[in-house]
């Protein structure tokens, strides 16, 4: 069985390289997320957003991420739902974000 390489002094990511990462995983798991979830699916979902927001590797993301869950709990009935929750949700984010200012071409 492969294994994975013991990294050693790996270099931390951005922020903005980590969130990229992370929604491109959350929306991923939407598309994929079933028509009709087991009350376990919902359940499993519901967990995963609330650890996401416990132990995301930039604290300030993740204690705004939890403050964005507790204002829109997570919507996991169907997987319309749930990608409708997640566009949602992360338009909310990137709203809290700071813009930068001026356009350079």
């Amino acid at each position: 069985m492969p294994r994975c390489p013991k990294i050693n002094n790996a270099q931390p990511v951005s922020k903005e390289e980590l969130g990229r990462a992370t929604w491109t995983f959350l929306h991923t798991l939407g598309a994929q997320f079933p028509d009709k979830p087991t009350r376990q699916q919902k359940k499993d979902v519901k967990e995963l957003m609330a650890i996401l927001s416990r132990i995301y590797p930039c604290k300030e993301c993740a204690d705004n991420f939890k403050d964005v869950l507790r204002a829109n709990p997570v919507e996991a009935g169907s997987q319309a739902e749930f990608s409708q929750w997640l566009c949602r949700t992360h338009n909310v984010v990137n709203r809290r974000k700071p813009r930068k200012v001026g356009v350079s071409l």
